[in-house]
């Protein structure tokens, strides 16, 4: 087997150009070392409500055993109102840590510091130049084809944009799903791609049977852009970054009139029921268009492997 090298497998010690999207709650340790164990290299999701002894379980598991190189991915928002976040991450002794959603420059110096590579999702020509700035290491181009917050420029159009703005090692996201994805994004210059959506039917990922049948069932026209699931939640997301989820008709029903989506309403109440019971056709699915190519629950390994082998035929040939 040929192995694909580029700088981002030298820089994370892997042999797979290729990370799990932080997800949460789906990616936790599990996850993540079953993707480090691989070849490719595992991301630990934190999200602003987790409790600290959850996040210590999952980063306890992916700490237990052999080592493997493994990063924490968090919302730069999240960090403002719970400094704590940043402080487990690091404490933790991870290979990497991305920032996004928000300016990483308050970070960077401390986690340089501590030897962490710094990476940062960015949507958008804007946001690539403030990641830049801020001194990160690895900008990761973040497409609307993605599953959960994203912003509203194609993978495509954006990954070549941010290329063309550095030298800087740039990882593709949003959409890729097999190997013809990556090789097509390697072949466009990214060093990598970030991987979110095929992993949510990873035998290891933190979601439920239910979760999984229905992505199965999803076709790449079912998602739905939308900020509807924040609103419903008292998410304090940006506005400019929407989330992709499986479309639905109440999702469709209430995009563009989340504000009336308060507290105390009948469409709140529908949502929550719905969330308690598991009820995909009201409560939220995060997933990206990528789902018309996902067709049955796998280990992580057999994912990743996949995703090389084809990757690695395709360029071979090219």
């Amino acid at each position: 087997m040929h192995v694909i090298t580029t700088r981002l497998t030298e820089q994370l010690g892997v042999s797979v150009p290729l990370l799990n999207a932080p997800m949460t709650p789906q990616a936790g340790g599990r996850l993540a070392r079953a993707v480090s164990e691989a070849g490719g290299f595992g991301m630990v999701g934190i999200d602003g409500t987790d409790r600290q002894e959850d996040i210590a379980e999952q980063l306890a598991i992916i700490r237990d055993g052999p080592p493997v190189p493994f990063g924490i991915g968090l919302v730069a928002w999240a960090i403002e109102q719970r400094p704590e976040l940043l402080d487990i991450a690091i404490a933790a002794r991870p290979t990497l840590i991305s920032i996004s959603f928000g300016d990483p420059a308050p970070y960077v110096s401390r986690l340089h510091e501590a030897g962490i590579i710094v990476a940062s999702q960015v949507q958008s020509r804007d946001w690539a130049a403030v990641a830049l700035e801020a001194g990160v290491d690895i900008l990761v181009a973040q497409g609307t084809e993605a599953g959960g917050h994203t912003g509203s420029v194609g993978t495509l159009p954006l990954l070549q944009i941010v290329l063309e703005m550095t030298n800087r090692p740039v990882v593709a996201a949003g959409g890729i799903a097999s190997g013809r994805g990556l090789a097509a994004v390697l072949a466009a210059g990214a060093e990598g791609a970030w991987i979110g959506t095929p992993f949510l039917l990873a035998e290891e990922a933190r979601n439920s049977a239910k979760a999984r049948e229905r992505i199965v069932q999803s076709s790449e026209t079912e998602t739905l852009y939308t900020s509807v699931y924040d609103r419903l939640q008292d998410m304090r997301w940006p506005e400019e970054f929407r989330a992709r989820a499986i479309r639905t008709a109440f999702g469709a029903e209430w995009t563009g009139r989340e504000e009336l989506l308060g507290a105390g309403t009948s469409a709140r109440a529908t949502f929550e029921r719905a969330k308690a019971i598991e009820d995909f056709d009201v409560a939220h699915l995060y997933a990206g268009q990528s789902v018309g190519l996902l067709h049955a629950v796998r280990p992580a390994a057999a994912i990743v492997a996949e995703i090389e082998t084809q990757a690695e035929q395709l360029l071979e040939r090219w």
